[in-house]
């Protein structure tokens, strides 16, 4: 049965919203965020008690753009930004996060920036 994009949007914000409610019981610890397109991929940490954001990383950034280029293959360059964005996030003196993988599952890209912010120092 092919599913339409519609159908596909609603089952995703389901799928994000069921994860992001498991979440709300660790209010006080900021909330490290991925989004993923087709190209490239995103991190944040959250503060949801401001709802602000304290350290980003992102595959489009000018600063980090010559490393995306290098010939990488998209899970090696999700593991570089996760790398990244747990550094920057160590310099702001934060180690503790909970991981939203904003309805993803837990493999691939999501995995190898998840386990690449964990070898810089974040723990989850």
């Amino acid at each position: 049965m092919i599913k339409t994009q519609a159908k596909k949007n609603e089952l995703h914000r389901r799928r994000r919203l069921r994860g992001k409610k498991k979440l709300d019981r660790y209010s006080g610890i900021p909330r490290l965020v991925v989004f993923r397109s087709a190209r490239h991929i995103t991190g944040q940490l959250v503060d949801d008690r401001v709802g602000h954001t304290l350290v980003s990383a992102s595959s489009v950034e000018k600063a980090l753009i010559e490393e995306v280029r290098a010939g990488a293959n998209k899970t090696e360059v999700a593991t570089r930004m996760g790398l990244v964005l747990g550094r920057r996030a160590v310099e702001k003196k934060i180690t503790r996060v909970v991981f939203d993988r904003n309805g993803h599952p837990y493999r691939g890209r999501i995995k190898a920036f998840a386990e690449g912010a964990r070898k810089s120092g974040l723990k989850f």
